[in-house]
């Protein structure tokens, strides 16, 4: 069945890859230079523009006859950003893949702590910074380039490339997913697959891949504390009247044990083994300044399979515009990771349940925006697993690690609920020093460039030894 010599294919592969590499990094940059932020507050002609980039990206692989670019409301008020879609049918008796990544990123923040603008890439040794570099737009383009090289690749041999692919981009992953079912409903003819491929994560270091096969769920909401009918003057009345600061202080504080570990009754931690770390290590990694880490037990099994609870922002005066003013009412924004095996639903119902029972002072408390996402665990008994890992293991020069991560991918739990068969596998383009989400985010190009030789050689695997109907492969 092999159209290549297994020796020269693998050279191909590497040769391609290597040459492509200028031009995949000039079309990350460009990419990169579109502000493609989701949230509501931001411009939404934005997204549309990189929705529209993506399209023009995968229409030029060669792959695909059609790449759409699709909407759906998330709801009656509120509509969702553009994914785009594409599919190409697979020859008869091979496997179809449905490859995913996300356009739009987080919002850049403050821009006086970039080093370099936020949306103009920046080149600093082996490391492109900027907003979206890595995540995801790095993923988009690891994409784009296995594809291209997949294509040219089989196309000089006169022969068709034998996969099916599908491709969903989303435009609003870091904005919650709202319309992300929506997405798969309408198009489940299109994206069903036989493997599906998230570059969405990370990898352990820039010498050594990862594979994804444990993802924390996630709780978010907003919680205003009102003590108040209206502000007073804190000299008249401070010491007697409680002012929403301290009862939102004494509040929050009760999530957390003395050592920083999550203390809300309902949100348990996962058990499962986890590779050595130093603490040294993350508390490098993470900028720690005293040296001090949270709760206790194996490092890796604290931000992979324990809760985590942070308070991500406070609506409250800020300092220069502070009075001598009791303040009436404070608002914040919780974010709790929850460990596999934990129900979303009910870890919000126990976070709302907890800060109920513990408010202090005759506080009123006012919940809104709840959303939570479901934690996943990878079924690691698919061939899909062997074949990733055989993959890292020949272009990374390493093996791979089956890892946990702290962060959430919600909608893989909607993947599996309407591609129940599929052969899910969680790859990523980032490394520890990428700061997704954060002030100088960056793609490290070495880590790209293994990344794209990976998923060109599974698909390539895939191709030239498709899997037998009993899910064995087979192999000249």
């Amino acid at each position: 069945m092999s159209k290549f010599d297994p020796a020269e294919l693998a050279e191909q592969l590497r040769d391609r890859v290597q040459l492509g590499m200028p031009n995949t990094i000039d079309r990350l940059a460009r990419l990169v230079r579109i502000p493609s932020v989701s949230w509501d507050a931001f411009d939404r002609e934005h997204v549309s523009s990189s929705a529209e980039r993506v399209r023009e990206l995968f229409a030029g692989t060669g792959m695909f006859d059609e790449v759409g670019i699709h909407q759906y409301d998330i709801d009656d008020e509120t509509p969702g950003q553009p994914g785009v879609i594409a599919r190409r049918e697979a020859s008869e008796g091979w496997p179809t893949v449905l490859l995913y990544a996300h356009h739009d990123v987080q919002p850049p923040g403050r821009d006086e702590l970039w080093d370099t603008p936020a949306y103009e890439p920046t080149l600093v040794g082996e490391r492109l910074y900027g907003r979206g570099a890595s995540d995801d737009k790095a993923g988009v383009l690891l994409h784009v380039a296995a594809l291209e090289t997949l294509h040219d690749l089989w196309e000089a041999a006169g022969e068709r490339f034998p996969l099916g692919v599908s491709i969903f981009v989303e435009g609003e992953e870091e904005n919650g997913s709202g319309s992300f079912t929506k997405f798969l409903d309408a198009h489940r003819e299109a994206l069903g697959a036989d493997y599906i491929i998230v570059a969405d994560s990370d990898n352990a270091a820039i010498d050594v891949p990862s594979l994804t096969v444990a993802l924390r769920g996630n709780v978010t909401f907003n919680l205003t504390v009102r003590t108040l009918r209206h502000a007073s003057h804190s000299g008249m009345f401070g010491g007697a009247a409680p002012d929403a600061m301290l009862a939102a202080v004494r509040l929050l504080d009760t999530l957390w044990n003395a050592d920083g570990s999550v203390a809300v009754e309902g949100l348990d931690s996962h058990d499962a083994q986890v590779p050595e770390m130093p603490a040294s290590q993350l508390v490098e990694e993470a900028g720690v300044i005293g040296g001090e880490l949270l709760g206790s037990g194996p490092v890796l099994a604290r931000t992979w399979y324990q809760p985590s609870v942070t308070v991500t922002g406070i609506d409250a005066p800020d300092v220069a515009n502070a009075s001598n003013t009791l303040i009436p009412e404070v608002r914040v924004r919780i974010s709790a990771r929850i460990a596999p095996g934990t129900d979303a639903e009910a870890a919000a119902e126990a976070l709302q349940s907890h800060l109920r029972a513990n408010a202090p002072f005759g506080a009123e408390l006012e919940f809104d925006s709840l959303n939570t996402g479901r934690p996943f665990l990878v079924d690691v008994d698919g061939d899909g697993v062997e074949r990733m890992r055989a993959a890292m293991a020949e272009c990374w020069g390493a093996d791979a690690q089956l890892s946990g991560i702290g962060g959430s991918i919600p909608f893989i739990a909607d993947l599996v609920d309407r591609f129940p068969a599929s052969q899910i596998l969680v790859t990523g383009v980032e490394d520890p020093a990428t700061r997704a989400h954060s002030p100088n985010e960056s793609q490290h190009l070495g880590v790209l460039h293994r990344a794209i030789l990976t998923e060109a050689w599974f698909l390539a695997d895939l191709a030239e030894n498709p899997p037998l109907r009993d899910g064995s492969a087979e192999r000249e």
